[in-house]
């Protein structure tokens, strides 16, 4: 019996068993989404291998193709000279689904267990990554297989993110939510970084096993999923977190609003109201609209920013080792290994912004500081950062840690922030919905910017980077007006402050 315990030991045993299942859910929603991403990453690898300089390879013996033939070792339909349209139109299908389909993804996510509803979504993945691979093996040369395949597995994918958001989102309060979801996040990275190594060991042979593979790790991943995941604390009787600060910061800033209406959460209410309130079973909230989703404060600001923000970051993921295979002339696997230092910088990025981000209270301040910075980094890496592999290195690094460390900032603290916010009393059902938004009009972009490389790449590598600077500075332009809402917050804390100071020192 609880009762019978001395109150610091049953706190001691709570607080033990809070710990483990929020270290457990954190580690499994880690490799959940890890699988996601990993299965994402080989097309990227494997675009060097579809079209290729087939004059500097040795031509088999066994090879039935013509001696004038300069695509012998191309596989078609890649193997025409307007191969970089196809390919991006191969992951614009991915893409697009995606964008479209994460709208309608976070209303099913609010309405369906989310247990059920994620391990259905990676079995889908795990099939339609697989079958991608399958292709090579079945001698599938007809672009719309790809392309048919690509819009399945977009759409299957919109089940990951609302979901793993939202779960984690209900064991984790926000005290330190930025460096814990920093972390998190760098599923992200690691998902890219395995999807990159596993591809590269059979991109030059049967490269259909780069899908194949991480097709079947998701699947299975899948089937642990449906037996071991917890979407709420209560579910487990463990200690619901806390959402909100109790410093008023969020107030200054206008993100929040009055709860003082409620008499169960009015701090002046009697105590008679306070104890009906504790007997009254609690009613479930009902899930939020899209409209009511967009009208939380900083929703719409923090999805246009991300629009351009992961518009970058995914040119970089689909393009990036196709550019260093051309310009930098490494071999595909070489180019695949070295484009994992991106997300190597990813993962810093992520945690620093995290850090910052909850040590300043300013989400949106540390996302534009480091979109500020990101630009001339980009310009950098693309005139010096192919003069040896030291200077590749420690761009892409760099680059890799500003430019997603808005990205995963934004998809992960803030929307969470955003969809426990004290403007919608209590109804953290708006989590899934919230997350869904930002992450859905993030997409846009993501589909948007691999199609624009492969449109501007013909015309030269140096225009696909003016077009990510550019992408950059609008996205930090878009944070303008919380910025300076957060600065105006810290203004005013540091004059109370002062105050607060004063009168200790000369009290009356």
């Amino acid at each position: 019996m609880r009762s019978s315990l001395a109150p610091g030991v049953w706190f001691l045993r709570t607080f033990s068993r809070d710990s483990w299942f929020r270290g457990f859910i954190l580690l499994l929603t880690f490799f959940i989404y890890t699988c996601y991403h990993m299965s994402r990453k080989p097309i990227s690898v494997i675009k060097s291998r579809l079209h290729q300089n087939c004059s500097e390879l040795v031509k088999p013996v066994n090879d039935s193709h013509s001696l004038n033939d300069t695509t012998w070792c191309d596989w078609a339909p890649f193997d025409k000279n307007n191969y970089k349209e196809l390919l991006g139109a191969v992951d614009n299908a991915f893409l697009v689904a995606y964008a479209i389909g994460m709208f309608i993804s976070g209303i099913f996510g609010e309405r369906l267990p989310l247990r059920y509803y994620l391990s259905a979504g990676m079995l889908l993945s795990g099939l339609f990554t697989s079958l991608f691979g399958l292709g090579y093996f079945w001698k599938i040369h007809m672009l719309w297989y790809f392309v048919l395949i690509q819009i399945c597995n977009g759409l299957a994918q919109t089940t990951g993110w609302p979901s793993v958001v939202t779960c984690v989102g209900n064991w984790f309060g926000k005290g330190k939510r930025g460096l814990i979801m920093g972390i998190w996040n760098s599923h992200t990275s690691v998902g890219n970084i395995l999807g990159s190594l596993i591809a590269g060991v059979w991109v030059n042979e049967q490269w259909g096993l780069s899908f194949v593979v991480p097709g079947v790790i998701t699947a299975a991943m899948g089937v642990i999923t449906f037996f071991f995941l917890i979407e709420y604390p209560e579910d487990v009787d463990c200690t619901a977190p806390q959402h909100h600060t109790s410093d008023g910061l969020e107030q200054n800033q206008d993100y929040a609003e009055d709860l003082g209406n409620d008499p169960c959460t009015n701090k002046e209410s009697s105590l008679e109201s306070a104890a009906r309130c504790s007997r009254e079973p609690s009613v479930q909230p009902a899930a939020i609209s899209f409209l009511g989703a967009l009208r939380i404060p900083g929703v719409v600001e923090f999805s246009l920013c991300l629009l351009f923000a992961k518009l970058v970051s995914y040119t970089f993921l689909y393009w990036l080792p196709l550019y260093i295979f051309n310009v930098a002339h490494f071999s595909a696997k070489q180019a695949g290994d070295l484009s994992t230092l991106f997300d190597v910088g990813g993962i810093m990025g992520g945690i620093m912004a995290g850090l910052i981000s909850d040590y300043t209270n300013g989400r949106a301040t540390t996302c534009c500081i480091m979109l500020i910075l990101a630009a001339p980094m980009m310009f950098l890496y693309n005139y010096i950062g192919q003069n040896g592999i030291t200077n590749s290195i420690v761009m892409l690094i760099i680059c890799g840690a500003l430019v997603n460390g808005p990205y995963a900032l934004i998809t992960t603290a803030v929307s969470a922030d955003l969809g426990t916010h004290q403007s919608l009393k209590g109804n953290a059902k708006a989590l899934s919905t919230v997350t869904a938004i930002i992450d859905g009009t993030g997409s846009i972009g993501a589909a948007l910017g691999p199609l624009l490389a492969g449109l501007i790449s013909p015309t030269g590598w140096n225009n696909v980077f003016y077009m990510l600077i550019s992408a950059d500075i609008l996205a930090c332009l878009l944070l303008c007006r919380l910025v300076y809402k957060e600065i105006v917050a810290w203004k005013s804390s540091l004059s109370r402050d002062r105050s607060s100071s004063l009168a200790l020192t000369h009290p009356r």
